[in-house]
């Protein structure tokens, strides 16, 4: 790999933490090591909400804090301000999960409207954000995914998650904004790819504004990149995704298992890990058609990113490429990309802390999950507690 190291600088990744926010940080990363520590806290957390108990103020000014920019848009400002001063845009991700109801589903689209409203005015946010089962049922998307007929009232209610989608990435356009629509489970996705791939066709005609998202972790995305290039190489549209490893291995798993289909996981962590450099690749090479959101916390595709585009002569500021992680997690990525230039962009979660619980106790899981991952969240902090003391 010829790009220099530079993710273990300490001093560069938490800049902007004070010294009590870099003591909160290793505090609860040391917590999430903690397996059963976890597993218990979750339960415990989620009886507390579920029973009306007073831990808003426990979990505000500790887990949710960390992960969270804040309840509100405006509430986020502050974070989004002292980040953009070091470089990092802000991605504003309104982490209310698990709604049903048209009402829902309408708030939902306000909020992302709303924060593109928002955006026009501030440069530190030039993209926007959505789940598809935050403007939709999730029982619709797997019924149109398995090419079901719907009936006259689910035809009606998928019009208007049509209309969502639609009103959504018109306003991208308009406001000159970038749009990730983000990944879900295997067995509603395939009605979500198609409906973002229409929405590409309509707004993606100058440059990517919409960006798929890409789960690595599923053997068949690389084919299924192909295919929707080749497509859109015919139709004359630009492509825009953000690729990920995924986020819903043990539920695909199961489910597979459950009901005796072959996992669409790959098989090892190394075949998911080799499917993501392998999409990074691809895109780096159609860069002319392709447009690139890298979200990982994984060091060693970042490093393979920065490589590329070092060999390819892509600038490090150039806009068809773009590295992605959540706030409160590898800022010793993040960070020390701004440093030297490139486009960075952490996620920022936000909404009240009881609907963001179920987004947070996710994130605590998953820390658990990935090997080395928290361990090496708290080397660094260590690192630059120590350094600090030395001043």
């Amino acid at each position: 790999m010829s790009v220099e190291r530079i993710f273990d600088n300490t001093e560069v990744a938490f800049a902007l933490k004070s010294d009590s926010e870099l003591e909160r940080a290793y505090f609860l990363f040391k917590m999430i090591s903690i397996e059963p520590l976890v597993r218990i806290g979750t339960a415990a957390t989620n009886f507390a909400i579920k029973a009306h108990l007073p831990v808003e103020g426990l979990i505000r000014a500790t887990v949710f804090d960390h992960f969270c920019g804040g309840v509100s848009e405006n509430d986020c400002l502050p974070v989004i301000n002292k980040m953009y001063e070091k470089g990092v845009s802000s991605v504003l991700d309104f982490s209310v999960e698990g709604k049903e109801s048209e009402k829902e589903f309408d708030n939902a689209r306000d909020v992302v409207l709303k924060i593109m409203e928002f955006s026009k005015e501030l440069k530190a946010i030039p993209i926007a954000v959505f789940k598809p089962t935050g403007f939709g049922r999730f029982y619709l998307y797997e019924k149109m995914g398995k090419g079901e007929t719907l009936t006259s009232a689910e035809q009606e209610e998928w019009n208007k998650v049509i209309g969502r989608y639609d009103g959504v990435c018109k306003k991208a356009k308009d406001y000159n904004i970038a749009v990730l629509i983000d990944a879900e489970e295997s067995w509603m996705q395939d009605a979500a790819d198609a409906l973002v791939t229409d929405m590409m066709k309509k707004y993606n005609t100058e440059k990517p504004v919409v960006y798929n998202t890409l789960q690595m972790y599923r053997h068949d995305r690389m084919d299924f990149l192909r295919k929707e290039h080749e497509k859109a190489k015919k139709e004359g549209y630009k492509l825009g995704y953000k690729i990920v490893r995924g986020a819903y291995m043990e539920k695909e798993n199961e489910r597979a298992e459950e009901k005796g289909y072959p996992t669409p996981i790959c098989a090892s962590k190394l075949a998911t890990d080799e499917n993501f450099n392998d999409c990074l690749n691809y895109i780096l090479e159609h860069l002319e058609d392709i447009s690139l959101f890298a979200g990982t916390h994984n060091e060693e595709s970042s490093y393979l990113l920065m490589d590329l585009m070092k060999r390819k002569g892509v600038e490090h500021n150039d806009s068809r490429v773009w590295f992605g992680q959540l706030y409160g997690m590898s800022d010793h990525i993040s960070f020390n990309l701004s440093n030297l230039g490139y486009n960075v962009a952490k996620y920022i979660p936000f909404g009240p802390v009881k609907d963001v619980m179920p987004y947070l106790i996710r994130r605590a899981e998953e820390n658990t999950s990935v090997a080395g991952q928290t361990g090496r969240e708290l080397n660094l902090l260590s690192k630059e507690k120590k350094r600090r003391k030395t001043l």
